[in-house]
């Protein structure tokens, strides 16, 4: 069999991406709704279309790809297994790229599809850098753990987007185009050891 296909099968790829495919097809047809933001701190009337919002979704299903059920023999492999895993990485984004193309059929403004392509690849790389932190089954915890600040406390008093709220920022701001590459750059150069007894005790 094709490696890189048997790497896919052993990762249940297949099933993810039917998965993340039924929510782009619902978020298509939610192309006209805004997800208001509920700042806890201030009065503020800020919101986010869906289709930026959903990329988390898509990272947390895609990033169930990213356990591998012989992590053991693939630590010990002499087959340059990272290879693949970083060839993963991009192939989920290149996929997350196209599920955020899929509401411009709908009607969904270009700037809009560039957020929502930016916010895919900054959680996939949040998702791969849990898997590497905190074990494979984890890898949902920093993309969830971090959008939830962002949603609760991520628009100031002016209402506008902090700083480090990069996923509710607008397509044109540099600093959130800065952030999410730099956590995918990351994940794509983390190396691809099991990082913790938990995905060695899976194996």
């Amino acid at each position: 069999m094709n490696p890189v296909l048997a790497h896919a099968r052993s990762r249940n790829v297949p099933r993810a991406a039917v998965t993340a495919a039924a929510v782009a097809t619902a978020t298509a047809l939610l192309t006209r709704q805004q997800v208001d933001i509920p700042d806890f701190r201030h009065l503020v009337d800020y919101a986010v279309p869906v289709a930026a919002v959903v990329p988390v979704a898509y990272a947390v299903v895609l990033g169930t790809t990213l356990h591998s059920p012989m992590a053991d023999l693939e630590y010990v492999s002499a087959r340059p297994v990272s290879l693949y895993r970083r060839l993963q990485l991009i192939a989920l984004t290149l996929f997350a790229a196209v599920l955020s193309a899929l509401p411009l059929v709908f009607g969904l403004p270009v700037e809009v599809f560039a957020a929502s392509v930016r916010n895919a690849a900054g959680h996939l790389g949040l998702a791969v850098i849990s898997a590497r932190l905190f074990g494979s089954g984890l890898a949902w915890l920093l993309p969830l753990g971090t959008f939830g600040p962002t949603l609760l406390l991520g628009v100031g008093a002016d209402n506008t987007p902090e700083w480090w709220a990069w996923s509710i920022h607008s397509a044109s701001s540099p600093e959130a185009l800065a952030l999410a590459s730099a956590l995918w750059l990351a994940a794509l150069l983390l190396p691809g050891s099991p990082s913790t007894a938990e995905d060695r005790a899976e194996a």
